[in-house]
Parts: structure tokens; C-alpha cells; sequence
């Protein structure tokens, strides 16, 4: 069955200044790390609208009506105050919407959202994802640490499964590649940890109101996701899996 899935955030821009001597110049460069993930639904046969990190303050949904035309809301690597802040509240100091909180209540009264962890996401680099704390965090199957959260494993770390028979992994080998990091987390009592990263929840899920989430702590794209991940059989069958989970089809 075919879902509808509002995807923010995994975009960034480089400001680049290059010193050769008395001179500099500077360069710029935009990328994005959506492309893996997008292809595995549009495969599936997925409808995907896609909001880049830097649109996401004045393009992402300011009601509850909006919202409610996804089955599921996904945020990766874009941090609270892109949604938070407008460009009209910002530099107009108009009143606005709280989009944190309209996606608790989008989730509470039914709809499907998932946090995908990176630099922004969960607390992050410098605490400076700043969902720790807010309706977000509510909903979500987990708890944050008010303080950077990054989990850098350049040696690489193995995700163990802790319950393969879930619907999600249908399909999913239960060895996993190896990533280079992740978001630490704290599981809610609530929440079902399906994959763990060492001691932490690498995947949790839960119920929240009418609504169902998921927290998954590392990366859909690099540096966090290597190419291995990437490439694994199992990671189109993962995201598929979740977000029909998510959208209870």
C-alpha cells in the first residue's frame, strides 16, 4: 500500500575559505544525503515530498490540517530551531505556530513520525539539535541527554538485534553492517528497543496517543552510515518497514 511521507531535514551547505599565502577566496558547496533513503520509498512505491534543511523554517507544515495529508513525518539532521523559527517570527517578530508541538499532536490524535539521528538531530554536536525537553521528545520512544549526545565510533560498531520477529525487520538480515557513530539515547519504559548499539537503544519504537513513533539513532546516510550500510540488503526493507509500521498499514 502506498504511504505519503513528508521527509525534513539531511541537506546542509559549506562555506568554504581556501588561504594560499596573502590571498584567500572562498567557495560554497550544497549536498544532500536524502537520495539513499528517497530511492528505497520511491521504489516501494512511496509518495515522497522532500524539505531540505534550509526550507524547513518556512516551508514545513503550520497546521494540523497539513500534517494530517502524511501518513508519516520524519525529521533527520535538521535541528529544533529550524522549526521553531520562521523567517516571519525571526526578523518580523510575528506570532507563529509551534511546530513541535503541532507534530506531538499530529502523532497524539494518529499520525506516524520518526527522528532519524545525526549531528542535528536528538541533541547533537554541541547540543545544538535542542530537542531535549520539548513535545518532541514527548512523543518519541526515547529520552535525551541535555548534553551532546554524538556516540563517535570510528572503529565501527555492530547493532544487535533484540527482537527479529518484529514486523519492522520482516526481511531484514539480522546482521547488521557496522556504523561509525550514533545518538545516545535512554529507552522510555514504554518503548519496544528492537536494535541495540552496545548498551543503547539503536532502534525503539512505541505507541503515543492514537499515533505511533520511532527513534532511530544513527545516520540514513554518511558519515554515520557507511557505504556497507548503504549498500546492505536490508536497508531499503528497514525504512520500508518502519514507516509502514509507523503508518499502522
Amino acid at each position: 500500500m502506498s504511504l505519503k511521507i513528508l521527509f525534513a531535514g539531511e541537506s546542509w551547505m559549506k562555506h568554504i575559505i581556501h588561504v594560499k599565502g596573502f590571498d584567500s577566496f572562498t567557495t560554497s558547496e550544497y549536498d544532500e544525503g536524502v537520495k539513499w533513503i528517497r530511492e528505497a520509498f520511491l521504489e516501494e512505491g512511496h509518495a515522497f515530498d522532500y524539505l531540505p534543511s534550509h526550507v524547513v523554517p518556512n516551508q514545513f507544515p503550520t497546521t494540523l490540517e497539513e500534517l494530517k495529508k502524511y501518513d508519516v513525518v520524519i525529521i533527520s539532521d535538521v535541528g529544533a530551531n529550524s522549526l521553531l523559527l520562521s523567517s516571519t517570527t525571526f526578523d518580523q517578530s510575528v506570532v507563529a505556530p509551534n511546530r513541535l508541538q503541532l507534530i506531538h499532536d499530529y502523532v497524539e490524535q494518529g499520525g506516524g513520525f520518526m527522528m532519524i539521528g545525526g549531528y542535528l538531530t536528538f541533541q547533537g554536536i554541541e547540543a545544538l539539535g535542542k530537542y531535549y525537553g520539548t513535545p518532541i521528545e514527548k512523543c518519541l520512544p526515547v529520552n535525551m541527554h541535555p548534553h551532546d549526545d554524538r556516540m563517535e565510533k570510528p572503529e565501527g560498531i555492530i547493532p544487535l538485534e533484540m527482537n527479529g520477529g518484529h514486523p519492522i525487520l520482516k526481511g531484514v538480515p539480522s546482521q547488521w553492517p557496522a556504523f561509525l557513530g550514533y545518538n545516545q539515547l535512554i529507552a522510555k519504559d514504554s518503548a519496544e528497543v528492537l536494535v541495540k548499539a552496545g548498551d543503547d537503544p539503536f532502534l525503539a519504537v512505541h505507541e503515543y496517543g492514537d499515533g505511533r513513533t520511532a527513534a532511530f539513532a544513527s545516520d540514513c546516510s554518511p558519515h554515520w552510515g557507511p557505504k556497507e550500510f548503504l549498500d546492505w540488503d536490508g536497508y531499503a526493507n528497514l525504512w520500508n518497514g518502519i514507516v509502514t509500521w509507523l503508518a499502522k498499514k
